[in-house]
């Protein structure tokens, strides 16, 4: 017995817009998440820490 070929999904304009959206808000929220763990870890290392660059 074979199994069939899965098809492909095609998207209406109104999903792939949905979709395309919903990544760049899964990109910023990313983007803030990295700079927000950036920023807490030069407060807790204290001012000396930028000195060493």
């Amino acid at each position: 017995m074979n199994a069939a070929e899965p098809q492909p999904v095609v998207l209406t304009p109104e999903q792939a817009k949905a979709r395309r959206s919903r990544n760049v808000a899964i990109a910023v929220a990313l983007g803030l998440f990295v700079v927000l763990f950036f920023v807490m870890t030069i407060v807790r290392l204290g001012g000396d820490a930028m000195r060493d660059f």
